[in-house]
């Protein structure tokens, strides 16, 4: 038997191939300074799994920079962040609750919330999140807070 199946994702069958290696090995520093690193004013996401990559979702690594909030609103994605450097909150915009965040949080916006991600002004946040859909690569939030879905972006 040379392929073997080993899930189900998107009702997709994941093949692995025993004479040909299918896994995905990638290293943050190869992502830095290429088009997978959006840096903005307010923050820096480097996608180190994308669409392409066909997995079902993408991976980021993420840094809110000193003092700023950022409004956002994923409305077409889903989102789970872990947080693994620096301290901030999190608002809920739909009821004004705050939660705070320092490494070992996780929160995730399962209901597609309105929200505000605040970094201290000490330190950045550094997070690790993951996009369902995936993100292309290229995204930067619109006027609301949101990514295009993957097909407009």
């Amino acid at each position: 038997m040379s392929a073997l199946p080993i899930g189900m994702f998107f009702g997709k069958a994941r093949i692995c191939n025993k004479k040909e290696s299918k896994v995905i090995v990638k290293n943050l520093d190869e992502i830095i300074n290429t088009d997978a690193d959006v840096d903005t004013a307010q923050w820096r996401s480097r996608r180190l799994l994308l669409a392409q990559d066909g997995m079902g979702f993408s991976l980021h690594d993420t840094l809110i920079k000193k003092g700023e909030a950022l409004h956002l609103w994923y409305k077409h994605h889903l989102e789970a962040v872990y947080c693994i450097e620096g301290e901030g909150e999190i608002e809920e915009k739909k009821n004004g609750k705050i939660h705070s965040i320092r490494p070992g949080t996780v929160y995730a916006l399962n209901e597609h919330d309105q929200h505000i991600l605040r970094a201290n002004k000490g330190s950045q946040m550094r997070m690790v999140c993951v996009f369902n859909p995936p993100v292309t690569g290229r995204e930067v939030h619109d006027k609301d807070g949101a990514y295009a879905l993957p097909e407009q972006a």
